[in-house]
């Protein structure tokens, strides 16, 4: 629609006598085409068996068409000067729509370039300080490792065992009063339900308490784990012993039931 509409405004800027001299081109043209259609209908063979040869003659015909087209030299369609600028603006105006086309797909092209530049160069960028960091991170272990010696590693060694036993005093410390807190000595839990019960049976005064016997099982099985079992005599209140035994706390001799050792724990 729009060619139309170019043709018809490039024609109507046209002059009468170049517009006529056009028209009669055109129709010398037009004849000169029919002319040469009705020769090509007239001399086409009829259709044969051979469609081989049918083929080979085509081509024969194409490729010496072509040698003389090749001969020919171009000459103008018209020469009036008047309709050869109107050409020539036309095709300039053509040429510079598609040229503008091409720059907007070349400014499209190279916009989406810089883009993935930008990516690509802050994705260099975090790669290089991220190298950066791991250098800077094995230089600080190489120069600490080359800082130790054995003496700091004694003592480092020696601090860490220090900790150790603190934190197991601690540890102590705290089941103790636990164990003081939630399981009293019977002497005292006798002395405070003695009416109430009307006990008249009196406990041994030697009686130890859960926490010494839970101490005397841990000290076996670390001073002799060859024989961690521990003898029960009339020190140890037998509703402790129960109690270790009924938890899983610790176990009864396979042969000796007097005889007890904390329970392996995994």
């Amino acid at each position: 629609m729009a060619e139309v509409k170019s043709g018809g405004q490039a024609a109507a800027e046209l002059s009468e006598a170049a517009l006529s001299e056009l028209m009669d081109l055109c129709e010398d043209q037009f004849a000169q085409l029919e002319k040469l259609q009705n020769e090509i209908i007239l001399c086409e063979p009829d259709f044969c068996e051979n469609t081989r040869e049918q083929a080979v003659n085509r081509l024969m015909a194409t490729d010496a068409e072509l040698k003389q087209w090749l001969t020919v030299e171009p000459t103008l369609l018209a020469s009036n000067s008047e309709v050869l600028l109107q050409t020539g603006k036309e095709e300039m105006l053509k040429l510079c729509s598609e040229l503008e086309m091409v720059l907007s797909c070349q400014e499209a092209k190279r916009d989406k370039l810089r883009e993935t530049k930008e990516l690509e160069q802050k994705w260099l960028e975090e790669k290089k300080q991220a190298l950066l960091a791991a250098k800077d991170h094995v230089e600080r272990l190489q120069m600490e490792k080359g800082k130790l010696s054995e003496h700091s590693v004694l003592q480092d060694t020696k601090a860490k065992i220090q900790k150790t036993k603190v934190y197991q005093e601690r540890l102590m410390e705290s089941l103790g009063d636990l164990l003081e807190k939630h399981v009293p000595l019977p002497q005292d839990e006798y002395s405070t339900n003695k009416k109430k019960k009307n006990i008249t049976q009196e406990l041994d005064e030697d009686l130890i308490s859960l926490n010494e016997i839970l101490e005397l099982l841990m000290n076996k099985v670390l001073n002799t784990p060859h024989d961690p079992y521990v003898t029960i005599d009339n020190t140890f209140w037998p509703p402790y012993i129960e109690m270790l035994l009924r938890y899983g706390i610790a176990v009864r001799h396979q042969e000796n039931n007097f005889k007890i050792r904390l329970e392996t724990f995994c």
